[in-house]
């Protein structure tokens, strides 16, 4: 009887743990270094279909993020910061005409452009961002000095403006951000509005002429440095014909911004409204944190999961302390490079 009962209760045991597999699994990758340093980038995402693009337009997409990653890669195998990364390969996207952020901006309904932008570092969590700036030249220089310059972690408008010149940051004429695209795109959307009582369609406020089609533009990067530091930034120009200071995740830290040593550094892209509401960027930590899930895991279950069932679009790339990276996106299509401490490069745009 006694040995009857020793087995009933090994077999409950047993079978009451997790997956052998599984906690396997998840346990490799938690103490696997699989890099000593590497950087993942986006340049937005959304209906991106190889259909609606030019061969040209293709090339200069892949060209441009294959120069970003390059100037961050290079500075993380000379031994410098992800902070300094992180900044230098965001500096090359926003100015650059091809992506909404910097130099590239969409428009506001007022005609003007509004940048936003945050940093985050994941060995300290301290974290500095910028919303609704007019005339800074690169809105994720300015997010790192509020974060090292300053007692805050977010600054709007003039505010902003008036602190990015008293820390000597380049200002710009407002008519530096403009570009005949951008603008264009704005009337298109105007006069859509002008004709139609139904305001249904919302993804034209996403619609970019270059490819003819919509897409969510941000710019972001995460890289993992020698010293084990994480950093992430996100820089964008918003919605186009967005109104009233509407503000969304990008420069939200735990939205569209997020790094952590203990887990991972994550960048966003994608319909604000709906990453601010999931708390994407952190919820993909959190998830590595108190599940003690993978990155691959954690990223799949808060975009393919979560954020689909609220009715959100868009993806992330994020990188975990052990140089693990992931692009995650339930679009049609998303911007995207990475680089590993052996110097790998992929550059890709579509869906595969």
């Amino acid at each position: 009887m006694k040995k009857a009962l020793f087995i009933l209760a090994s077999c409950i045991i047993f079978f009451g743990c997790k997956n052998p597999s599984e906690v396997t699994t998840t346990e490799q990758e938690s103490t696997l270094k699989v890099n000593d340093f590497a950087i993942i980038i986006h340049g937005g995402a959304g209906t991106i279909l190889k259909k609606n693009m030019s061969d040209e337009k293709e090339a200069e997409y892949q060209q441009k993020l294959e120069e970003a990653i390059k100037v961050g890669h290079t500075i993380l195998k000379n031994g410098g910061t992800s902070q300094e990364a992180v900044m230098k390969t965001i500096q090359v996207m926003e100015e650059s005409p091809l992506f909404n952020a910097g130099k590239g901006a969409v428009f506001t309904h007022e005609e003007t452009n509004e940048l936003d932008a945050s940093f985050m570092d994941g060995k300290t969590l301290n974290a500095g961002a910028v919303a609704g700036v007019k005339n800074v030249k690169s809105p994720i220089e300015l997010a790192i000095k509020v974060m090292t310059d300053s007692d805050h972690v977010m600054l709007s408008g003039d505010g902003a403006s008036i602190f990015a010149k008293e820390k000597g940051l380049e200002i710009v004429d407002p008519s530096y951000f403009y570009t005949e695209n951008r603008f264009k795109s704005l009337q298109r959307i105007k006069d859509k509005e002008k004709t139609e009582l139904d305001h249904d369609d919302k993804t034209a406020v996403f619609y970019d002429a270059d490819i003819k089609d919509s897409k969510f533009g941000t710019v972001g990067c995460v890289a993992l440095d020698k010293n084990g530091n994480i950093a992430a930034g996100t820089s964008t120009g918003g919605m186009t014909n967005k109104r009233w200071g509407r503000i969304g995740d990008a420069p939200i830290i735990g939205s569209g911004t997020y790094a952590n040593n203990k887990t991972c550094g994550v960048s966003s892209t994608g319909w604000g409204e709906y990453f601010i509401r999931n708390q994407v960027a952190y919820d993909i930590s959190a998830q590595m944190e108190y599940k003690n899930v993978s990155l691959k895991q954690a990223t799949q279950d808060v975009i393919q999961n979560k954020l689909t069932t609220l009715g959100g679009t868009g993806g992330v790339v994020a990188l975990d302390k052990n140089g693990n990276m992931s692009f995650e996106f339930n679009t049609a299509g998303m911007y995207r490079a990475s680089m590993d401490d052996k110097g790998k490069l992929i550059v890709k745009i579509y869906k595969e």
